[in-house]
């Protein structure tokens, strides 16, 4: 018998799967990338934010006493975007230096407000108390007030709108 002898010519078949192969690779690539980059994009992204927002004039915070200011935030996340309010209370500590301290108490995030008459930070949801500088004097806050790096440029003062745990 003789023996049958290949050809090197591809049949139609052959060449439609090396074809739909390759063109479903190239595809499959295409997709893949930009959906992977979306599902781990969020959490390669920094946290802090380079942005200063401005609070105003350092003459307009009088010495020693809480002035509240409040600022919101926009934050986009893939194609939602969301504003929050956020609030703080300014602290003139000198002529030339100021805190800024987060108003969110640091057990539940309820609201504080500064109370003059018994110069303290009030809670209201555990009656929780805070000094001036934001130390726990009572409740169940497990830490301080958080607070904001700040900085005064021209007379202006500026935060950075994420607190650090003080």
């Amino acid at each position: 018998m003789a023996a049958k002898v290949k050809s090197s010519h591809m049949s139609r078949r052959e060449f439609t799967k090396v074809v739909s192969a390759f063109l479903g690779g190239i595809m499959g690539v295409t997709l893949g990338i930009p959906i992977i980059g979306y599902v781990i994009g969020p959490a390669l992204k920094s946290q802090g934010s380079d942005e200063w927002i401005p609070v105003g004039p350092l003459e307009n915070f009088p010495l020693n006493e809480p002035t509240l200011f409040t600022f919101n935030l926009t934050q986009v996340n893939g194609w939602e975007r969301t504003t929050n309010s956020y609030g703080a209370y300014v602290l003139r500590t000198s002529d030339t230096s100021v805190e800024i301290r987060s108003n969110r108490c640091t057990h539940l995030s309820c609201r504080v407000a500064w109370d003059d008459a018994e110069q303290v930070y009030k809670c209201p949801c555990h009656n929780a108390r805070f000094d001036i500088e934001g130390e726990v004097l009572y409740g169940p806050p497990p830490r301080p007030l958080d607070i904001y790096e700040t900085k005064i440029e021209n007379g202006v003062v500026y935060l950075n709108p994420t607190p650090k745990e003080a």
